[in-house]
C-alpha cells in the first residue's frame, strides 16, 4: 500500500460489496428544494412587465423542471464542501440557472407571477406524486 492510500479516504465511501454509497441527500426533491430554501432565499421581485419573471407553477415547465432539478442535485453536491462549496453553487450554478429562468425571455417569459420587493418568489404546490422524495429509496 502507498503512502497516499493512508491519508486518501476515498474508500470510505464504499459498502462492503464494494459498490459506492451514495448520501442521503439533504432535501427530498426539487420541489422540496424550490419549496423550502430557493424561493425564499433567492429573492427578486417578479411581475409580468418586469425585469423578472418567475411562475408559482415552476413544475409546469419542462426547461425550468430541468434547471431547477440540476439545482438541487449541485446544491446537494457542494453542500459539503464547508471551504468554497456555497460559493462554487452560487456562482456556477444559481446564478447562471436563475438568470435564464428569471429572465424575460426565458421560460417564465409569458408569466404572471408578482411580489413586492423583498418577499418570496411565488408558490404553488405541484400535483401529489410528480416530485418524488428520494430519501430513504433503495438505488
Amino acid at each position: 500500500m502507498s503512502d497516499v492510500a493512508e491519508w486518501d479516504d476515498a474508500d470510505d465511501d464504499v459498502d462492503e460489496d464494494g459498490a459506492l454509497e451514495q448520501p442521503e441527500t439533504f432535501y427530498g426533491s426539487a420541489d422540496e428544494f424550490v419549496r423550502e430554501f430557493l424561493i425564499v432565499t433567492y429573492r427578486r421581485e417578479v411581475s409580468p412587465k418586469g425585469e423578472f419573471r418567475w411562475d408559482p407553477q415552476w413544475w409546469m415547465h419542462p426547461e425550468a423542471v430541468a434547471r431547477l432539478d440540476a439545482l438541487w442535485r449541485t446544491w446537494e453536491h457542494f453542500r459539503g464542501d464547508g471551504a468554497t462549496g456555497m460559493s462554487v453553487w452560487w456562482r456556477d450554478h444559481a446564478d447562471h440557472h436563475m438568470g435564464v429562468l428569471l429572465s424575460p425571455v426565458g421560460p417564465f417569459g409569458k408569466s404572471s407571477g408578482t411580489t413586492d420587493p423583498g418577499d418570496p418568489l411565488p408558490y404553488l404546490a405541484p400535483p401529489t406524486g410528480l416530485f418524488v422524495d428520494v430519501r430513504g429509496l433503495d438505488s
